[in-house]
């Protein structure tokens, strides 16, 4: 069905998140270009009903079905439409009204409802980089069968793909991931025996979610970036390299052919790779604090402590050995964050848990979308019962 409003319509699926958020002021904040169509949210009821009066959406999806009578009591009124469930989400990202999809949820969660949405001719605004991690040669080959853009949120990816601009037909050498290096950098594990949750959460540079800040101290988060890269930008393992930037102003670089280097830089800000994806081509005009040089004298490169932070050189090994191998380290270090957050096993048993499920699991060196259901399953089964081996 085409448009006859000139407005974008979003569904975002993960809106009481931290991308989710920032996605709502978004669009709040270009009435003329956006609105919202679809809000989902997992268990936060309370904030869903918030935004819900606030934005105004078509129809809400609260995942978890207790929940359903207080969303629906609180917005029936108003005339939205409330469902619950992860089906619902996966059926209303489908609706005709919908233009384009903005995939925030946290986690293996997101990657039926990225496939349903895929399946209906949905542009996709990526945030959850589980999706490419888990099923990245599933979802790319039909976003490419199906003609649908995927558009990076990550501010990595989002680097790399603002560096493209204009250089589709130019071969890319390399890509250079940018990371903070998180709040324990150049610490040695005898340091990090001991860390807690609470030091973990306080990310230098970055407002995120609990989940990805833990990966992002562990490093794993950037492992999964690199993998999420792999699948977006067509690219060799040996094709992307990471290096530490404890600033977080280069987000990330793309070396050409000729030896020349693109980098996108600005302040650390999630705002606005949210917005280059929500609008892309256009550049929308933003009030986003704005980056001063002499602000920063010195912007500082090092490579990443692969023997310390060990769940980056994992990521490598997953993504070299391909199959379901990513898929495995993906719900291995779900399970492994949630016992971390939950005092049940300590940061570098994180490392530990995963690796135990990449020796354990099954692997598959060409798996269906039922191979990756039945990966998930086992190595969250797996990674469960390692846990209290590394407490």
């Amino acid at each position: 069905m085409t448009n006859p409003n000139p407005k974008r319509r979003i569904a975002i699926l993960g809106s009481t998140g931290s991308i989710g958020t920032q996605a709502i002021e978004v669009i709040l904040a270009h009435p003329d270009q956006f609105e919202v169509e679809v809000l989902t949210a997992n268990h936060n009821a309370d904030l869903l009903i918030e935004q819900a009066r606030q934005v105004r959406p078509n129809v809400v999806v609260i995942c978890d079905e207790s929940r359903y009578d207080a969303v629906f009591s609180a917005l029936d009124p108003l005339d939205i439409k409330v469902y619950a469930g992860l089906t619902s989400i996966a059926s209303v990202v489908q609706m005709d009204t919908v233009d384009m999809v903005l995939t925030a949820m946290v986690g293996y969660a997101g990657l039926l409802p990225t496939i349903k949405a895929i399946e209906a001719g949905k542009p996709i605004a990526l945030a959850n980089k589980e999706t490419l991690v888990v099923a990245g040669e599933l979802i790319t080959r039909m976003a490419a069968e199906r003609g649908v853009n995927i558009y990076p949120v990550d501010s990595e990816h989002s680097a790399i793909f603002q560096c493209l601009v204009g250089e589709f037909h130019n071969p890319i050498e390399k890509i250079i991931l940018t990371a903070s290096g998180g709040p324990f950098r150049g610490r040695d594990r005898t340091y990090l025996e001991t860390v807690t949750r609470a030091q973990a959460l306080k990310h230098p540079n970055w407002t995120m979610g609990a989940k990805i800040t833990i990966d992002s101290a562990t490093l794993m988060n950037k492992g999964l970036e690199v993998i999420e890269a792999k699948w977006l930008f067509n690219l060799r393992p040996d094709q992307i390299d990471v290096v530490v930037h404890p600033q977080s102003i280069v987000h990330s670089l793309v070396q050409f052919e000729d030896g020349s280097i693109k980098a996108q830089m600005g302040l650390p800000d999630m705002k606005l790779p949210i917005q280059f994806a929500l609008g892309y081509p256009n550049r929308l005009k933003s009030d986003f604090p704005r980056f001063n040089f002499t602000n920063y004298p010195s912007l500082t490169f090092e490579q990443p402590d692969l023997g310390t932070f060990r769940n980056l050189q994992l990521a490598f090994d997953a993504l070299d050995k391909g199959g379901n191998m990513p898929c495995i380290i993906n719900a291995a270090n779900e399970i492994a964050v949630d016992a971390f957050l939950n005092d049940r096993v300590t940061f570098l048993g994180i490392s530990d848990v995963i690796e135990a499920a990449m020796q354990h699991a099954s692997f598959v060196a060409n798996p269906s979308y039922d191979d990756y259901v039945a990966t998930d399953k086992e190595t969250r089964r797996i990674a469960t019962e390692k846990i209290g081996t590394f407490v």
